[in-house]
């Protein structure tokens, strides 16, 4: 029994010796080979678990950087101008009055120039519509367009004493002309300031036209006074029916229509002043 007890305890004790050994040569390095050590296994919920933390952190990190950037951007205008001295504010207050008294005389510029503008089209739409005006005036009292308006109407049979003559007729005429006639026309020829009345009775002329009875003649102009100026006592209008023994009759009208029209005179002598 002694014997056996011996030799468990030798048996124990090379046991205890070879684990000590083999410790130490763990944790010596040779120099061939780096000295290996066991790693200790992590579970899955502690990855997981630093995952989420490491996301965590990562996000608050990136919100704040985003906020302070947000800040920086919001005060920097403030910040900029906090840090400015008293005379580099002076001379931004300076500057800026001087660029907004630039713009304000700019718009003034422009206004002035829209309002010439508007002036020039508003004197150029009044100068077209007096040279229009002036057109239709002349071409009416030149004869060149025909008119309508207001007026009378004038027929005249041929005298059963003695045919009438052309004094009678440009008397007529100039009775009308006297009393406000703006257009005549006599027999489809239009009357103007070159008109003439020649030949024999019974072989009258106007313009180169010949007159045949009876006489009509439109004239455009207040009625009331042009019918009078015919029908007033010992006037033309008496002397046609006394000693021609014409028919007079005088028609007043609301509508007179004159279509006849001449061409325009060509003026040997006479020139506009400045040409």
């Amino acid at each position: 029994m002694s014997g056996q007890d011996a030799n468990s305890k030798d048996m124990l004790s090379r046991i205890h010796e070879q684990r000590v050994k083999d410790q130490n040569n763990d944790s010596t390095q040779t120099g061939a080979f780096p000295m290996v050590k066991a790693k200790k296994r992590i579970s899955l919920d502690a990855k997981v678990t630093r995952t989420r933390l490491y996301s965590s952190i990562l996000v608050t990190i990136l919100c704040a950087l985003l906020g302070f950037g947000y800040v920086i951007q919001i005060n920097n205008t403030t910040s900029t101008y906090e840090t400015m001295s008293e005379d580099e504010l002076t001379k931004l207050i300076s500057e800026t009055n001087a660029q907004v008294q630039k713009i304000e005389q700019r718009k003034n510029e422009l206004s002035s120039q829209l309002n010439a503008l508007k002036d020039t089209a508003d004197k150029n739409e009044k100068a077209a519509e007096i040279a229009k005006q002036n057109a239709q005036t002349n071409g009416i009292l030149s004869g060149r367009l025909a008119a309508t308006g207001e007026g009378v109407v004038i027929r005249i049979s041929q005298g059963s004493k003695q045919k009438i003559d052309s004094a009678i007729l440009f008397t007529l005429l100039e009775e009308l002309r006297n009393s406000g006639a703006e257009v005549i026309e006599i027999n489809n020829v239009r009357v103007v300031t070159s008109t003439y009345i020649s030949g024999t009775a019974g072989s009258l002329v106007c313009d180169g036209t010949k007159l045949k009875s009876p006489f009509t003649i439109r004239a455009i102009g207040d009625s009331d006074n042009l019918q009078n100026a015919v029908n007033l006592a010992g006037g033309v209008g008496s002397r046609l029916k006394v000693k021609y023994g014409a028919t007079v009759s005088v028609s007043p009208s609301d509508k007179v229509m004159i279509k006849s029209t001449r061409q325009a005179p060509q003026y040997t002598y006479a020139h506009v002043i400045g040409q």
